[in-house]
């Protein structure tokens, strides 16, 4: 959720990875790799992950860095990629963009004046999902067998639905999108340092005695991605007025405010555009073939990728024999 309000509403616990061991986890790819994407970008040297051609893959270095921890914990990730970008976003990637060109500015400043700190921060505020970082991560990831599936529109909306429908265990996600669109649990920080959290909407909509479409309202009047929130209203003003004055609509009247497209933006979280997928879980990486492609292929420097490629390696041996045991 572009607005991280919905933190104080949400039901969300920490959960030990033995819990979850064995889950099959659809992850919002794009946020999952821009989070590794802009780290990269930040610590390391941009010669360690540019071509000869001056082709920035610092992904690679990302994939291989973040993939471990799934794997060590005997999770099945599978990448749900953004498809078209709805309509209704059109507002919030037009912001972003802006943010990204002004950060460039700063950027360009820093490094002329020769704070190479600065320029490295502002450097990976810059970052974007290129065609190069796009189709060299799709690539690496089918190397190391790990499952792809493109959504129609919003990654995060394909994600829930399949873990509503359960071809998943859990959807992935550090946004709260997911909630919304409907997933009954959502991972998060699943290879940050420490145990994930679980993010649950049965118990989210028990604690506040809402359904799901009383908890799109609420969070509409907080702000979304896809639309403005309401001047003074946050999360727990919303989910009072809610409770008080039936739904949306009623808050709005009694205010005398507005919400641009409501309608549009409501049924885009209760039925957004979704397909349902087939997922082969049997994951067999390549780790051989995989190195050779970040390596060899693209020039990635090895150091940078030599303990992931090992932990992916010692971790598929671990967990045979778990399996085993």
């Amino acid at each position: 959720m572009g607005n991280a309000d919905l933190r104080d509403l949400a039901a969300i616990r920490d959960v030990a990875f033995t819990e979850i061991e064995g889950s099959v986890v659809a992850v919002d790819a794009h946020n999952w790799l821009y989070r590794y994407l802009t780290t990269t970008v930040k610590w390391t040297s941009d010669e360690k992950y540019t071509t000869a051609d001056g082709v920035e893959v610092a992904n690679l270095i990302g994939v291989v860095q973040g993939l471990p921890k799934f794997f060590e914990h005997d999770l099945i990730p599978v990448m749900v990629f953004d498809g078209a970008v709805t309509e209704l976003k059109a507002d919030e990637v037009a912001e972003r963009r802006e943010k990204r060109e002004r950060a460039e500015e700063r950027r360009a400043a820093a490094a002329e004046r020769g704070d190479a700190v600065e320029a490295a921060r502002l450097e990976a505020r810059t970052q974007r999902l290129t065609d190069a970082i796009q189709e060299t991560t799709r690539e690496l990831l089918s190397l190391l067998d790990v499952p792809i599936v493109e959504a129609p529109a919003e990654g995060e909306a394909q994600c829930a639905h399949m873990a509503a429908t359960g071809t998943v265990d859990h959807a992935g996600s550090e946004d709260y999108d997911t909630l919304l669109f409907g997933a009954p649990t959502t991972l998060r920080q699943l290879t940050s340092k420490g145990d994930p959290e679980l993010m649950d909407l049965a118990a989210t909509l028990d604690d506040l005695g809402f359904d799901r479409r009383a908890l799109v309202d609420a969070a509409m009047l907080c702000g979304t991605d896809f639309n403005e929130g309401v001047r003074g209203i946050g999360p727990k003003t919303a989910v009072k007025e809610v409770r008080e004055h039936g739904d949306l609509w009623g808050v709005l009247d009694a205010r005398g405010a507005q919400i641009p497209n409501a309608e549009a933006v409501r049924e885009l979280f209760m039925n957004p555009p979704a397909t349902d997928a087939e997922v082969d879980t049997a994951v067999n990486p390549d780790v051989d073939a995989a190195r050779e492609y970040v390596v060899d292929e693209w020039g990635v420097a090895a150091d940078e990728v030599t303990r992931g490629f090992e932990r992916i390696a010692e971790s598929q041996v671990q967990t045979g024999l778990d399996r085993w045991t």
